[in-house]
């Protein structure tokens, strides 16, 4: 079998991405090479290194794609390639961005881009995810559980209004192991995780700058704590409810046609009250969410400085709390309780390989999306003013498409700053045009796996309990078919 030509097609398709990396690492070595010499001479002369996105054609964008159409086709192509060895395609479209780009705009800016992404973006992403995942996976409960669809109903209407309290990832952490356990007896549970990722993942985290981060870097800028609570109640109430409503039809057809065989609705065992195991991580919880405010909050002005790149002293404070934090978790959990939780690093360890190739290969994306009207990508710019005023379906949808893709943070603050950035101004007289950037930003990070981190999260833990998630497309088929007319609705009721 491990000779089989099957086996030796899908073997080629490694080759075949490293030949496709240097290919466009090729092309990308032939761009803009006398404005790459004025870059690299900014720098020689001690000036601080600045990648200016009008510099920058699209073609750049180019390893970023690759990385999307990698995580998007490869599980259907060579499910077992992409299983062994995601890693390195990962790493290999990384170094197609890199390596050009170090050649054509300087060693200096690249090893300043890479630094800035990795110390002030990558590494405090990747410790708070793993703080929420350690957490939220020694919490468990036991007892009777039995996903009906009242019951899976309700618990996504928990987990949605949770997602505000302790942010999208620690929702999700927090609920999905216990949703599958619930429903592990049923045949159809591919439609309860995609809504979960819909509700949980992201469209519940848009009440409080601590849903999700780019309410939290409106907070930072200048946007009051509760101001996402009262302009997007509104929105956030119409689209979940009609996603709930959804979603128990969904269920009672599919629960009606097939129930299932759970040991309680069989009467093999009396009903078990419901119980918490490892109680303990619900205060490290509540710690994580202080660690996470104290960065945005307290600013003694100091830092460390590596090569033009200053870590400030509370995001260095805050990233080993939350280490500490994730070491008193697995200190305080019972091994076994984990064992049972389902609880493995297979998952965490996917979303960091798979992140690290992501943050970096978007660097020229989010500087071309900068530039502005004056970058390659400056037709998505202009598209979302009219005559000079913003039009705020216009950036509901611009946000929204590219935080579907993209880092749904910067995607915000571009946005922000394109419809003016002054924070008093767009939570009084443009209101609207920033709660419009605000949903987009947090709903429709749903419409792809990587558009926001807790879904890419949700579908690994589900795939190890067993449940043959969709590919990317697929997803997308699901959030397409059901989420986008949804916020299409969304649009005509409260933003024209």
């Amino acid at each position: 079998m491990i000779n089989s030509p099957t086996h030796q097609r899908r073997s080629s398709l490694l080759p075949a991405v490293l030949g496709a990396a240097l290919a466009v690492g090729g092309v990308l070595l032939g761009t803009h090479g006398v404005q790459a010499a004025e870059v690299a001479a900014e720098v020689a002369h001690g000036g601080v290194p600045h990648l200016d996105g009008r510099l920058l054609s699209a073609a750049w964008v180019v390893p970023f794609a690759g990385i999307l159409l990698s995580i998007a086709l490869f599980p259907l192509l060579a499910p077992m390639v992409w299983h062994h060895h995601f890693g390195k395609i990962s790493a290999i479209w990384a170094l197609a961005f890199l390596v050009p780009f170090a050649a054509t705009f300087g060693v200096d800016l690249a090893t300043y881009e890479l630094l800035h992404t990795v110390l002030l973006e990558y590494i405090p992403f990747i410790v708070l995810l793993t703080a929420l995942f350690t957490v939220a996976g020694g919490v468990r409960l036991t007892g009777s559980l039995v996903g009906t669809p009242a019951a899976n109903t309700v618990g996504l209407a928990l987990g949605t209004v949770l997602a505000s309290l302790m942010g999208t990832t620690g929702a999700s952490m927090l609920l999905i192991r216990p949703l599958l356990r619930a429903n592990e007896h049923r045949r159809h549970k591919v439609h309860t995780v995609v809504f979960f990722i819909f509700l949980v993942s992201n469209v519940g985290g848009s009440l409080t700058p601590l849903g999700d981060p780019p309410l939290f870097l409106g907070f930072l800028k200048g946007v009051d704590f509760f101001w996402p609570t009262v302009h997007l109640i509104g929105p956030m109430a119409f689209l979940s409810g009609l996603l709930l409503v959804i979603y128990f039809v969904l269920d009672l057809v599919l629960h009606t046609r097939d129930p299932g065989k759970h040991p309680l609705i069989e009467g093999v065992h009396e009903r078990e009250p419901i119980r918490i195991e490892g109680s303990v991580n619900l205060l490290l919880l509540v710690a994580i969410i202080g660690a996470v405010l104290l960065s945005g909050v307290w600013h003694p002005g100091v830092g460390v400085t590596l090569y033009h790149v200053t870590v400030s002293l509370e995001t260095i404070v805050s990233n080993l709390l939350l280490l500490g934090i994730t070491g008193l978790s697995l200190t305080l959990t019972s091994k076994q309780s984990r064992r049972l939780n389902g609880f493995s690093w297979g998952p965490i360890l996917e979303v960091a390989k798979l992140f690290a190739a992501i943050f970096l290969t978007i660097i020229p994306a989010i500087a071309i999306l900068k530039a502005g009207t004056d970058g390659a990508l400056g037709a998505i710019i202009s598209a979302v003013n009219e005559g000079g005023k913003p039009n705020p379906a216009a950036y509901f949808w611009a946000t929204g498409i590219l935080s579907s893709f993209l880092d749904n943070a910067p995607t915000y603050l571009i946005f922000f700053n394109t419809a003016g950035g002054d924070a008093k101004m767009l939570m009084s007289d443009l209101s609207l045009t920033l709660t419009a950037i605000s949903a987009g930003a947090v709903f429709m990070g749903a419409n792809s796996y990587i558009g926001n981190a807790p879904n890419f999260m949700v579908k690994a833990i589900a795939e190890e309990r067993g449940v043959a998630m969709p590919s990317f497309f697929g997803y997308m088929a699901w959030s397409c078919g059901i989420l986008v007319p949804l916020l299409g609705l969304t649009t005509l009721v409260f933003f024209l």
